[in-house]
């Protein structure tokens, strides 16, 4: 994965564009921060401001004297709130991991001058309870890191992030995925470990840009079928999960339905109906079949269905199980030999970590 740097110029004229106040264990940079902004000039030409680990509880207002400021290193500080002058700069890349923010500690919109070209945004290692909905306006915006916090959920609006490269959401508590995280066509790098997953949306097969997918230390039991057809991915972490401690068996069947019983009979014998045949609510009730996944059987089911997992071989190594749906106790037989997607090739994954 490319990393993004916001810095355009050559390594000689770098230090000259840098204002580094890191590590001055101060409560207010104010002072030090006019100082530099009292010549026009100098304030014009700088591009990085590095404000990192210090005592600040306040972001100094003086940043706005420097227009042209590009990154800004907020990082390891005690800031609880982010005001409105954050947003009058022209960032590429803001850094407040590792402070005290919460839900209420944005600007009510980061758009403004800042938000129309930033492309790294760093939140992780805070207080947010809530995805930051802020974030979902910065259109331009390549890397997201927000891992660290207490998150429990993820915008359903993540999806029009489309230029997203890399999104962190590790450590937090999330319980759910949403579908739309399959819309983010450019996406690298996926990092959902140390959650509260049980499942995932099977939409994450639309990621075909995807390269590294973390899942480790949530509470997958299975993997959707659909991953199999990640071609460009390279790295996938599942240490830590029931799925590789204790594998899944196969699910209790119950009696199906006679209407289950009925609807199967119709597809399977190819019966043909029409609006002068069955009622409305049957009609819609048939085009729900689902076709068993086993390639022996011609089976289909409705509402009445065998939960089973199905060991995937991943570069010879690793078996992962894959969930699958079959219509029968009966089709449970190992389908792989006439599955022609059951077995990737190698080439696929090149690392996958599971200890």
């Amino acid at each position: 994965m490319d990393v993004y740097t916001s810095d355009s110029c050559d390594s000689d004229s770098r230090e000259q564009k840098t204002v580094d106040l890191g590590h001055s264990n101060k409560r207010h940079l104010d002072d030090d921060l006019q100082r530099v902004s009292k010549s026009k000039k100098l304030a014009k030409d700088i591009e990085t401001v590095l404000l990192n680990h210090n005592k600040l509880i306040r972001v100094p207002l003086s940043l706005a004297d420097f227009t042209n400021l590009k990154v800004l290193d907020l990082s390891n500080n005690r800031l609880e709130e982010l005001p409105e002058v954050i947003t009058q700069c022209q960032l590429t890349t803001l850094i407040v991991k590792n402070n005290l923010l919460t839900d209420k500690s944005l600007p009510k919109s980061l758009l403004g001058v800042a938000g129309s070209g930033l492309k790294e945004l760093n939140l992780s290692g805070n207080r947010f309870v809530h995805f930051p909905e802020q974030v979902i306006e910065l259109r331009s915006l390549k890397y997201l890191y927000l891992g660290g916090n207490q998150i429990t959920n993820v915008s359903k609006d993540i999806w029009k992030l489309q230029n997203l490269q890399l999104l962190s959401l590790g450590g937090n508590l999330i319980t759910e995925i949403p579908e739309t995280v399959g819309l983010l066509n450019h996406l690298h790098a996926l990092v959902l470990c140390d959650n509260l997953l049980e499942v995932l949306p099977a939409s994450i097969a639309r990621l075909v840009n995807l390269k590294s997918l973390l899942l480790h230390k949530n509470r997958l039991r299975h993997l959707p079928r659909e991953i199999i057809t990640l071609r460009n991915l390279t790295e996938l972490s599942l240490r830590d999960n029931p799925l590789v401690v204790r594998f899944v068996k196969d699910m209790t069947l119950n009696p199906p339905s006679l209407l289950e019983l009925a609807g199967r009979t119709v597809k399977t014998c190819a019966i043909r109906y029409g609006a002068e045949d069955l009622p409305r609510t049957l009609i819609e009730y048939l085009q729900t079949a689902n076709c068993c996944v086993n390639p022996n059987c011609k089976g289909v089911f409705f509402d009445n269905r065998v939960e089973h997992i199905k060991f995937v071989d991943f570069c010879g190594k690793y078996r992962i199980p894959l969930l699958q749906y079959l219509c029968s106790s009966k089709c449970v037989a190992d389908t792989s030999s006439s599955d022609p997607g059951s077995e990737p090739s190698s080439s696929m994954m090149r690392k996958v970590l599971l200890g």
